[in-house]
């Protein structure tokens, strides 16, 4: 549909008093706005709908929740009463409306008589994964924009495996919600009004308990093993975090850590951090003013929906070391298999699985354990989506990641948690500390004995259509102009995952690999404005490795940034 038909039809359908109504009157002279706003509808990406909160078909608000919610109810619906009565449970996080369009959705499923469970208040994303499974839900709904800035929210959904919908189930979802008028079809029901109805249920905090037991099992190290006076500070970042990871260090038995107190508790306007990324070492500005206060070994961070988890160590001079995701990675990979080869627990058949843009410093990590590692597409409904295919063919599954600070410790939540992922990461810490060394002193150990990677993943953020448009074109250009030789070296592998890749199904992701140890990858976000890039470089010293990998990069961004 036309933008201004799409824009005109909004100012028609919606009530005099609709908030939204009066958003849109205010842009009426503005074109540009209102085609940012209704030149798409929110379609799912790698993890469902996400888009800034406001009036229009491409923003997040009742009616796109409410469309979307509409759609897969339908979709439910069509799976037969077993499947209703399974329900689905919801989650939201601490941004603008997550609440209430939470309890919107409930009220939604509940009119098209589809059994809902909720929390009482915010929770983790990876809690939501867990309750799936453990309630035996067809299916799970999380409002969150997960690490975005305050202004987005988004919708995730998951199926009844725990992870996030797969490609077949997500067409079957999006078909159901492209065919929801949004004026005539949204079947409503009060939320209060369920709940007292029983349509709706309001889990107990006993579920809470179970989620931190399954969390806490994962544990390879314990009681005299570690030194748990290790000093320690949190951030949630505002988010869903706080409570779980503060349970959490508490039962491991930590006795000398801290929050950042202006970053504890729930706020949505993410005052004292501005972009809420844990990748971002600028979300780590005032840990590092209470680390240097306290004597911190370990700073630690959680997004908004605590799915996503980073870490800044000291280094010899005491300094903050911002790690990026393949690094921390790097660090658990190697410490989850140490830990079992020592406890004898190495499985004969044990796996570990990473995307195809997540370093490839972890294989070599697995194989000196015998430990087989798989790759798959980028997100976590295809790294723990493989899982089922691990038990199929015997083998045991010991971790999950990827480089965007995303880890899946344990099979039974099959998304990313950082809470997990903190847990085991503070143990770690804990571990080496009791043996004299820092996890500064492991990761260089690591590189000695299998290589010297460099790593750098920069983005492009490009917003808007023109944006989405010079993405496309970015794409297209390096495909059709694949270069044989990148910063003196010639490229010896070229893999483009638009048709899929061996047993890789497709995506819009190239991936070249150079004759000097060194690879990069490109792709497109699936939910941010933005194109990513991936580069690493293996060489034989850590200086070799950042000169190469440095001029790697700088061509080509050079190339991309000339296509206009």
């Amino acid at each position: 549909m036309d933008y201004k038909i799409a824009y005109e039809e909004w100012l028609t359908n919606l009530k005099s008093d609709d908030p939204l109504r009066a958003e849109l009157l205010k842009i009426a002279d503005d074109e540009k706005e209102k085609e940012d706003r209704f030149y798409q509808c929110l379609s799912f990406g790698t993890a469902g709908l996400r888009g800034k909160v406001g009036a229009g078909t491409n923003r997040m608000n009742f009616l796109t929740v409410g469309k979307a919610t509409q759609g897969i109810a339908e979709y439910i619906v069509s799976h037969g009463p077993e499947a209703m009565k399974k329900g689905v449970v919801i989650a939201h996080d601490p941004r603008y409306f997550s609440k209430e369009f939470s309890q919107y959705a409930a009220g939604i499923f509940a009119a098209n008589g589809v059994k809902v469970y909720t929390f009482p208040d915010l929770r983790p994303t990876p809690q939501l994964a867990f309750m799936i499974r453990r309630l035996g839900t067809i299916s799970g709904i999380n409002i969150t924009a997960s690490h975005n800035p305050k202004e987005y929210n988004g919708y995730k959904a998951y199926w009844e495996d725990g992870c996030q919908v797969s490609s077949s189930v997500a067409n079957g979802m999006e078909e159901r919600i492209n065919a929801v008028d949004i004026w005539k079809d949204i079947k409503t029901s009060d939320f209060e009004e369920g709940v007292k109805a029983g349509k709706i249920v309001v889990l107990g905090p006993e579920y809470d308990r179970e989620y931190l037991d399954r969390v806490e099992s994962l544990a390879i190290h314990e009681g005299d093993e570690l030194d748990l006076s290790i000093p320690l500070v949190y951030t949630p970042l505002n988010g869903c975090g706080s409570i779980p990871f503060r349970q959490m260090l508490t039962d491991r038995g930590f006795t000398n850590w801290q929050i950042v107190p202006e970053q504890e508790h729930p706020d949505p306007e993410f005052t004292t951090v501005g972009y809420p990324n844990p990748e971002d070492p600028k979300a780590f500005k005032l840990s590092e003013e209470y680390g240097r206060k306290f004597g911190a070994e370990l700073l630690m961070a959680t997004d908004p929906d605590s799915d996503r988890f980073a870490i800044e160590i000291r280094n010899d001079n005491g300094e903050y070391i911002p790690l990026n995701g393949n690094q921390t990675g790097y660090l658990l990979v190697n410490y989850i298999l140490e830990g079992h080869k020592t406890a004898g627990t190495l499985p004969a058949k044990g796996a570990m699985v990473k995307s195809i843009v997540t370093s490839t410093l972890s294989n070599i990590i697995a194989k000196a354990y015998g430990v087989e590692m798989f790759e798959t597409l980028t997100g976590f409904k295809n790294i723990c989506g493989k899982i089922p295919y691990l038990h199929e063919n015997g083998y045991t599954y010991l971790f999950g990641y990827e480089e965007s600070v995303g880890y899946a410790a344990c099979e039974d939540i099959r998304d990313k948690d950082g809470i997990s992922a903190g847990m085991l990461v503070a143990e770690a810490a804990a571990y080496y500390r009791l043996q004299g060394k820092t996890l500064w002193d492991v990761l260089q150990e690591i590189y000695a004995k299998y290589g010297y990677f460099s790593e750098d993943e920069p983005n492009i953020v490009l917003e808007g259509i023109e944006g989405a448009e010079r993405i496309k074109r970015m794409m297209k250009w390096f495909r059709e102009n694949i270069p044989s030789s990148v910063a003196g070296s010639k490229v010896s592998k070229a893999i483009d995952y638009i048709n899929g890749y061996e047993d890789i199904p497709p995506q819009n992701a190239i991936r070249l690999f150079l004759e000097n140890g060194s690879w990069f990858a490109i792709r497109p976000s699936g939910t941010e404005p933005k194109i990513k890039f991936y580069f690493y470089s293996d060489q034989n010293s850590a200086d070799a490795a950042k000169s190469v990998n440095a001029a790697i990069k700088a061509e080509i961004l050079g190339l991309i940034n000339n296509v206009q």
